[in-house]
């Protein structure tokens, strides 16, 4: 029994056995499509069917939105997200498509949302029917993101939006966005209102979705445009001017330190060649072995053995922090885990990709769609997305600003 497991409250007990007996017996096995290494990646629709397909089922069964209350869509339940998520993890299911709309979209909405709303939009979001997407960045607004330049003008009881959004993840595939924008241009904090907006239904009619192909050929990012779009003032969370607190409860939990958990990724294992798990040490273990250099294996040379150690410390470390942060007296602030987990995850994941190149060497220079690449060219995958992850949820130079700014106390950077 685990440390985690030991834990449990009697209702927990029952529902990790729930999991895991759920879990045995639905697992989806190997996918019938091929699926990227991540969520904002996908830009098959075959592929994104087959993952709703499994985020419907999975949401069906209980295992996401478990902590939401149940007028909501939710479970009902009291700090069982989580377990849910281990036990999904465990069993290796394959990721949750819709991760803006779990991670961002469905707490902002639950804190500040009006009843009708929540109700309306939580049950399919949870369960996947519908996607989101995160309209935040603008070709002037990226880290300073209180720079929006998006306008709102509320005429009657519509607000009209014209404006343009960019490295908008999954937006191609998107039913809705959380939108900040702008709606006062004499202040800038105050000035920002926050939206829930459909523009899967508006396209052609306010909305248009541009793919932005990435140097790896995916077309994770978009960017999208409003010109003259009507939303309801119902879709408007919180007051007007109040964007700014709204939009904080959506990094806070992009960042891993708000108050509802996240539910799980999932961790797929499929066979070589198609993915493979960029956060497993192990990986690059195998990849070693297999790895031959002047008659010998990489494994066999002592620095990339000493570099795969160093990399796995760092992981057990991210393991034994998790550990920590579940007892109160060991956690001196409340948010420091939690904020570092970001920066740390990205950075580890960039770093092994990085040294996945070096222990192929020439190899490296093959990509995906070549018989010949290691591991079926999927660690030079790793590499270039991992450049996306480093910025997202705000650059790792600022996610570093802030906790030294929130954490340790430090003054303002200028």
């Amino acid at each position: 029994m685990s440390d985690a497991e030991k834990k449990d409250t009697p209702e927990q007990a029952e529902f990790r056995a729930y999991c895991q007996d759920w879990l045995s017996k639905n697992h989806p096995g190997k996918p019938t499509v091929k699926i990227p290494q991540g969520a904002l990646e996908l830009s098959d629709p075959a592929a994104l069917e087959w993952l709703k397909k499994w985020q419907k089922a999975s949401y069906d069964a209980g295992l996401i939105g478990c902590d939401y209350p149940k007028e909501v869509g939710g479970g009902g339940m009291t700090n069982c997200q989580v377990i849910a998520n281990a036990e999904m993890q465990k069993a290796k299911t394959p990721y949750l498509p819709n991760i803006i709309g779990m991670g961002m979209a469905a707490p902002t909405v639950f804190f500040h949302g009006q009843d009708e709303v929540k109700a309306e939009l939580l049950p399919k979001l949870l369960s996947g029917e519908h996607m989101w997407c995160q309209g935040f960045s603008e070709p002037g607004a990226g880290s300073d993101l209180a720079n929006q330049q998006t306008f709102a003008e509320l005429k009657g009881d519509k607000w009209i939006i014209n404006g343009h959004k960019v490295w908008t993840s999954l937006a191609h595939f998107a039913d809705w966005m959380i939108l900040l924008c702008r709606t006062d241009k004499g202040e800038k904090y105050n000035g920002l209102s926050y939206f829930v907006v459909p523009i899967k239904s508006a396209l052609g009619k306010g909305v248009t979705v541009r793919p932005l192909i990435k140097l790896t050929g995916e077309t994770g990012f978009n960017e999208v445009l409003f010109e003259d779009f009507e939303v309801d003032d119902r879709y408007r969370l919180d007051e007007v001017g109040n964007g700014w607190a709204v939009a904080m409860t959506t990094l806070s939990h992009e960042r891993g330190a708000g108050p509802l958990v996240t539910p799980a990724s999932g961790g797929m294992s499929v066979e070589e060649g198609e993915s493979l798990s960029t956060s497993n040490a192990m990986a690059l273990v195998d990849l070693a072995k297999k790895q031959k250099r002047s008659g010998k294996t990489a494994a066999d040379d002592a620095v990339i053995r000493d570099e795969i150690m160093q990399l796995m410390i760092r992981r057990e470390s991210m393991v034994q922090n998790g550990r920590r942060a579940a007892v109160s007296s060991l956690v001196e602030h409340p948010a420091r885990i939690a904020l570092q987990s970001k920066l740390v995850a990205t950075e580890l994941n960039q770093d092994m990709a990085e040294l996945a190149y070096h222990i192929e060497g020439m190899a490296s220079s093959l990509y995906v769609n070549d018989d010949n690449a290691p591991a079926g060219g999927q660690w030079p995958l790793a590499y270039m997305n991992s450049f996306g992850v480093t910025i997202a949820a705000g650059a790792n130079e600022v996610q570093r600003n802030i906790l030294g700014e929130r954490v340790l106390g430090l003054p303002k950077s200028k």
